[in-house]
């Protein structure tokens, strides 16, 4: 089972807690964690990721294992700390101002 942290306001679409498990197939990529999600949870189609083009919306940011995520090719494996369970892939809402 895959451990998925998303931010407060797509808990709060997809009325869940902070944290979900998804059960995902191999290969373990951010494309096929999200491929689940978005089945599992239809109100978050087109809120993570563009529903065309399936790129990341620009102010959201994929973290696992203290490491950015979010530049990587989506079709890159997750780190095995994530495959096996004992570390989530966090979705995390950027902040831009000034």
């Amino acid at each position: 089972m895959i451990r998925v942290a998303l931010p407060y306001h797509l808990r709060t679409l997809a009325r869940v807690d902070a944290e979900l498990t998804l059960d995902v197939g191999e290969p373990v990529t951010v494309r096929t964690v999200l491929d689940e999600l978005e089945a599992r949870y239809p109100v978050l189609r087109g809120t993570i990721r563009d529903q065309g083009t399936l790129e990341r919306r620009p102010f959201l940011r994929f973290f696992a294992c203290a490491e950015d995520l979010s530049h990587q090719s989506p079709d890159e494996s997750l780190p095995s700390a994530v495959v096996e369970g004992r570390e989530p892939l966090l979705i995390i809402g950027a902040i831009a101002g000034g």
